[in-house]
């Protein structure tokens, strides 16, 4: 399992290489990209700004991590996030699931993507033409990750 909290770039296509041969074996891969988002609503956003403190983000992302390998049956996982000033459409996030079976790498990287909207210490600052505000987290992200607290 690779956990990596990153303000440089990444690329989608070595990575999954390199989550592949960590996993010999594994009948599934799922890899999910998330992008800085260029509208919130009508607004358009320029640029994302994340705050983090290291130890504790890694930590946190270790235990989402090691929740979902505990659930399903994984062979590796890498997840990236990345910090830092952020330019709209830019990669944000990597989770990267390998498996046995499709099932356990789409629930396990849908799980771990659930938890990192809500539980991972991340702090959100969006820009708009000069006006900068801080990002509340979403009710439907709380009510993503909330569906997983009885399965």
């Amino acid at each position: 399992m690779a956990i990596k909290v990153q303000q440089q770039d990444f690329d989608l296509g070595a990575e999954v290489a390199k989550l592949r041969a960590a996993a010999p074996g594994a009948g599934a891969v799922v890899a999910f990209v998330g992008l800085v988002r260029d509208l919130d609503g009508e607004r358009a956003i320029s640029a994302l700004e994340l705050e983090h403190y290291p130890e504790m983000t890694e930590r946190m992302l270790g235990e989402i991590v090691a929740e979902a390998g505990a659930r399903w049956e994984l062979a590796a996982v890498r997840l990236i996030h990345r910090v830092g000033r952020l330019a709209a459409q830019e990669q944000i996030v990597l989770v990267a699931v390998a498996s046995a079976h499709r099932h356990d790498a789409f629930a396990a990287s849908e799980f771990i993507m659930d938890y990192l909207k809500t539980r991972a210490p991340f702090w959100k600052k969006e820009d708009s033409s000069g006006d900068a505000d801080w990002v509340e987290q979403r009710l439907g992200d709380r009510s993503a990750a909330k569906r997983w607290e009885n399965n």
